[in-house]
């Protein structure tokens, strides 16, 4: 199993990567629905990178 600091920068690179050779994203100037998938994925590994937030008083 991957350790948390390689999984944030395997979701980052699949994410740019995808950003890159996506027709669909460049076709339209918007994510599409993999781009949003992948940056869900992204921002899921950087809150387990980061840890849990303190709580706001």
């Amino acid at each position: 199993m991957p350790s948390e600091n390689a999984a944030l920068e395997e979701a980052r690179a699949t994410y740019q990567q995808h950003m890159r050779t996506c027709r669909q994203c460049h076709a339209d100037g918007a994510a599409c629905a993999v781009a949003k998938h992948l940056m869900r994925i992204y921002n899921n590994a950087r809150r387990q990178h980061n840890g849990p937030a303190a709580p706001e008083h």
